[in-house]
């Protein structure tokens, strides 16, 4: 019984590491190819390139939203991540909340 915990700790243990490294992939690649469309001040809002698009399409979105944070939000243009993610056709439902944020709906 004690190797079978054992086991399940250990299993669990790689799921939420795999998870974590997974997100810390999609935070990385946000940053490299989106940081300059979703960045205070919130005007202008740029059209993101097909990069940044390439990455919202595959990226962990509640993943994502759960690491934000206050001081995040500081840097993080809300309204411009949502614009992006409208423009990049994965727009946020209506209440979705991100960090501190909720998405309204969609103009």
């Amino acid at each position: 019984m004690t190797k079978l915990m054992c086991l399940c700790f250990i299993i669990l243990t790689i799921a939420v590491a795999v998870s974590a490294d997974e997100c810390e992939g999609d935070r990385q690649a946000m940053i490299k190819e989106c940081a300059k469309y979703q960045q205070w001040p919130a005007n202008p809002k740029l059209d993101p390139s097909d990069a940044c698009c390439a990455v919202w399409q595959k990226a962990n979105i509640p993943c994502l939203c759960a690491g934000v944070t206050k001081e995040k939000e500081k840097i993080w243009c809300m309204e411009k991540v949502g614009y992006v993610a409208n423009f990049c056709k994965k727009p946020f439902p209506h209440g979705y909340k991100c960090g501190s944020y909720t998405f309204p709906p969609l103009a």
